[in-house]
């Protein structure tokens, strides 16, 4: 009826108005700052009556399944006995007595130790699963402090197996919501964020899970570099710990990282944790946006970047242990969070800071001369005549050298050397009067690398975000630069939903059609107005901006925050070009239905308080429109 069509899903955006329809109300949190939505209240209900109806109908289906097969006479019973308590009766995990869990609580939580160590076993009976049902009584305050239960708690967090499985098992029963008393606060705790798809128990399990696979060698494919950190890792349940704690502080109010904190270092006083392995866990859950943070928002090519973030990490073993738990989180978010150029981001922030953690300290020349060698000896590759790419390099500053690889220098050499001169020489390029665009397969194997080289003007960037807001494509992040000759080199990272097999006619398409739109004079077209999606109208966010200058008072540093829509890169584009303002760097993060971009800009208008006020005015209006 909410649909106005057959709609047989509670889907996202019709959670809220379904929630209005039943009563239900929003809800402050404990600290009263802020409120839980009424979907929110309602889902959260939803999750756990499912719960309870998904737990009933195993051991109804369970038994059905055995009196079938006894009705046929196809029944054979497997039993092995494990111990005194438990037996394996044809893949299942069965007690030994049906009161077993009355008279012996510990073995509550000895079955998920004993289901993660027994090899077979790939459930519970329906026997057992029915005495942990009625058993939920028992799970109280003593249950929860008696000392033989938190040491059997800490084994199954540090057996070598079986760990996903047994906390996922745990969760379906409600036993770790019943043991482990403050992730039952989190259970069916929905995330209306738009980028997080699941409940926080949910999500939490999903992370776990991630950096699980990390130490198993058959995923060692998927993200080799990760595997390889973990293979050398003495203690995986350190970040299994930090993984179920991270978010269990969601939904409270205030800051989760640091609830989480007094949370996990209760934790860990209680099952006896080594200090310095609980020292471990806390800086994991109270640094766990840290990483993510630095990487997407801030310039990587800044050495007092890197030093401020390996000061906050500390060692080598916090910084592994963080990317091991960082790169899992963001995973576990939404399928559709994750990407290569996130990927590369955090690897690039893990390696220079695991250099300055070494005692290297930063010398700008020095790694300078050190790309430019590996970009000559790329170039030699390819048969590039012997200083052919003198005459570009010359006009170009330590800030491009450092903001690019030695294969982006070598590629960006490549095509633009015969085009490039001195500049007290006119280029080739200027005389032609025409921009020079080149596009190739991104080398993280997602989405297009496309370069620009073109006259400089206070709309470059503008032109070029309509070109790909026009286009269909979406930018992940763009590296500018100006030449000393008066010319543009910028390098954008670009994505598209169409079919990767088709490349070729794309970076044809880019190629020609970029080139002539930047070469268009005139003023420039308004932004694409698109349907704004229907979670978006459900789950508003509130748009934010921050401006302010960077620490060296030369730049200023712009951050934006908002609910995604066509065109909106381009709409900020236009307000900067409107102010000439220039650009440096832009970083464009994209979670879900929600954007977080941050550039980097300079400008005489940014000087003045008045013309800020007018520019920061201005983007409120076109991130509201």
């Amino acid at each position: 009826m909410l649909a106005k069509r057959r709609e047989d899903r509670l889907v996202f955006d019709l959670q809220h108005a379904l929630a209005e329809s039943f009563g239900y109300k929003a809800k402050s949190t404990p600290d009263g700052k802020h409120k839980q939505r009424a979907s929110e209240v309602l889902m959260r209900q939803y999750y756990w009556a499912a719960k309870a109806v998904t737990q009933l109908n195993q051991i109804l289906l369970l038994n059905i399944e055995e009196y079938l097969q006894a009705q046929r006479g196809d029944l054979q019973i497997e039993l092995r006995k494990l111990n005194e308590n438990f037996y394996e009766k044809n893949g299942l995990l069965e007690l030994a007595q049906d009161d077993l869990y009355q008279k012996h609580p510990h073995a509550i939580l000895e079955t998920f130790l004993l289901y993660q160590q027994t090899q077979g076993v790939k459930g519970l009976s329906a026997k057992t699963l029915r005495a942990l049902y009625n058993v939920r009584g028992v799970m109280d305050a003593n249950f929860r402090r008696d000392p033989v239960n938190r040491a059997t708690f800490l084994k199954i967090l540090q057996e070598s197996q079986g760990i996903t499985h047994s906390l996922r098992l745990m969760n379906q029963t409600s036993v770790l919501g019943r043991y482990l008393w403050v992730f039952r606060n989190i259970v069916g705790q929905m995330q209306h964020d738009l980028f997080h798809v699941y409940t926080v128990d949910q999500h939490i399990l999903m992370v776990l899970r991630n950096v699980r696979r990390f130490f198993i060698a058959d995923h060692a494919h998927e993200y080799p570099f990760c595997s390889q950190l973990a293979a050398g890792w003495d203690k995986p349940y350190i970040l299994f710990t930090a993984a179920l704690f991270h978010d269990i502080a969601k939904g409270r109010g205030g800051d989760h990282s640091q609830l989480g904190v007094l949370e996990v270092k209760r934790f860990c006083r209680q099952h006896c944790i080594e200090t310095k392995d609980a020292h471990l866990i806390s800086f994991l859950v109270r640094e766990h946006l840290t990483m993510s943070h630095v990487a997407q928002k801030e310039d990587l090519s800044d050495p007092d970047v890197i030093a401020a973030f390996a000061k906050r990490v500390g060692n080598e073993r916090q910084l592994t242990a963080l990317y091991l738990l960082t790169v899992a989180d963001i995973r576990g978010t939404s399928p559709k969070v994750w990407n290569a150029w996130k990927g590369k981001l955090l690897e690039d922030l893990y390696k220079f800071t695991l250099r300055m953690l070494g005692g290297r300290a930063p010398d700008a020349n020095a790694e300078v001369e050190s790309r430019k060698r590996d970009a000559l000896v790329e170039l030699a590759r390819h048969s590039e005549p012997h200083d052919g790419q003198k005459a570009l390099w010359d006009t170009l500053d330590i800030g491009y050298f450092m903001r690019h690889d030695a294969s982006e220098i070598a590629w960006h050499a490549r095509q633009l050397s015969r085009y490039a001169s001195k500049a007290e020489r006119p280029s080739v390029a200027t005389m032609a009067g025409k921009s020079i665009v080149r596009a190739r397969i991104s080398p993280l194997g997602e989405g297009l690398q496309v370069l620009v080289y073109a006259e400089d003007q206070t709309d470059l960037f503008a032109r070029i975000c309509g070109y790909f807001d026009q286009a269909g494509f979406s930018i992940l992040d763009a590296k500018i630069h100006t030449a000393k000759n008066g010319y543009a080199l910028d390098t954008f990272q670009v994505v598209t939903s169409l079919l990767p097999e088709h490349y070729r006619e794309l970076i044809n398409m880019v190629e020609s059609g970029l080139s002539a739109t930047i070469d268009q004079k005139g003023e420039l077209p308004p932004p694409t107005k698109g349907r704004v999606s229907r979670r978006v109208k459900n789950f508003p966010i509130a748009p934010r901006i921050s401006l302010h200058p960077d620490e060296k008072a030369q730049s200023w540093l712009l951050a934006i925050s908002a609910s995604d829509k066509m065109g909106l890169l381009y709409s900020v584009a236009t307000v900067l070009a409107k102010h000439s303002i220039s650009l440096k760097l832009a970083k464009i993060s994209t979670l879900g239905e929600r954007v977080e971009d941050s550039f980097l800009i300079e400008g005489s208008a940014l000087q003045h308080n008045r013309e800020q006020i007018e520019i920061e005015t201005e983007l409120l209006q076109v991130l509201q429109s």
